[in-house]
């Protein structure tokens, strides 16, 4: 049975953004104030203020800064209700990547994945260009920059395979993977030559009531549309459980940077999750395709050994989500195009 109403921004932003004790825990322990690039995106904000409300039960007076080009005037305000200091600033222009606050902890989470086909220069210079900027102002800050598990090759789906590992080489499909290795590679560069210490945070995916692989999948069911079940399977994140991570890991950066990755610990049926959809919401799910035989699929076990167990259950997010859109909540309109299989995004 769906809620009794939508949730609004507001209510999802303070579901995603309660801190767990992990994080609550590595804010108190770190000096310094904060800044999230990119507080503009799908996970930023809800980031921002985990970093914000973190501090709060912390019993710390550090800022938080959240940086974009805010292109919507409300969103700088809609930040300040939060406690976090809006700074508008075009990443790609150095001269006002120059004038930001210097601070002690950074949070990357810039960049362009959505339009790539469409427009790759502008995806190589938001990827590639703008991480040099940044890495030079902020040589002296710990550095979380945020990646994907598209930089690794497709994985074994069958058997016991967990999917790529920390020490699996890239092999990058598509101009979207290409870039985002090249920002790991500029980040790692100006680690090099400015010692500074970093962590490669290779994200997939992340999962929200309005974004994400389960909500593309639930959507779809729902307006009775067919869900293409070719990429087999894939690994999910709760968005909260993604941010508590993504600070827990400025406790983890290092020199030269340390790469990890973040998902749950499940390898999951896209078809098994589309059947499961259907009986939640009450229809009759249409599947096309065969599973391919390998899928972009990572190992979380070494986060998981670092961070403990995830907090949100799969069961847990497929009823919020499915809720969610029994009630006709909002959704971000982004699809994560997780059917995609030549990396064109």
């Amino acid at each position: 049975m769906s809620q009794n109403r939508p949730l609004t921004d507001l209510d999802i932003e303070q579901l995603l953004s309660r801190p767990t004790p992990g994080a609550i825990a590595t804010v108190k322990a770190l000096d310094g104030d904060f800044m999230v690039l990119g507080v503009g995106g799908k996970m930023g904000t809800s980031l921002a203020v985990m970093l914000r409300r973190a501090l709060d039960a912390a019993g710390k007076t550090a800022k938080v800064y959240g940086v974009s080009r805010f292109s919507r005037p409300e969103a700088k305000a809609d930040l300040e209700k939060f406690g976090i200091i809006p700074l508008s600033c075009d990443l790609a222009n150095p001269e006002q990547v120059a004038q930001l606050p210097e601070v002690a902890n950074v949070e990357y989470l810039a960049g362009q994945k959505f339009g790539t086909d469409s427009a790759p220069d502008e995806t190589w210079i938001q990827n590639c260009v703008v991480p040099a900027f940044v890495a030079r102002k902020f040589h002296a800050s710990r550095i979380v920059v945020f990646s994907t598990g598209c930089v690794y090759p497709f994985s074994p789906t069958g058997g016991d395979s967990k999917g790529a590992t920390e020490s699996t080489p890239v092999a990058f499909l598509g101009e979207y993977a290409s870039t985002c290795v090249g920002r790991e590679r500029v980040f790692t560069h100006y680690a090099r030559k400015l010692g500074t210490k970093q962590l490669m945070y290779r994200l997939n995916y992340s999962v929200e009531l309005r974004y994400g692989v389960l909500v593309d999948i639930a959507a779809k069911v729902l307006a009775g549309e067919p869900v293409d079940v070719t990429m087999g399977c894939f690994n999910l994140i709760w968005q909260g459980d993604a941010c508590a991570r993504a600070i827990q890991c400025l406790e983890h950066v290092a020199n030269p940077p340390k790469i990890l990755n973040i998902t749950g610990a499940e390898k999951l049926s896209i078809r098994a999750l589309t059947e499961e959809f259907g009986r939640l919401l009450g229809r009759e799910p249409k599947i096309v395709g065969n599973e391919a035989a390998e899928a972009w699929i990572s190992d979380a076990s070494e986060s998981l050994r670092l961070f403990g167990p995830t907090t949100v259950s799969l069961a847990e997010m497929m009823r919020l989500v499915a809720d969610h859109l029994l009630a006709g909540g909002k959704l971000l309109g982004k699809p994560t195009h997780f059917e995609t299989r030549d990396g064109k995004f």
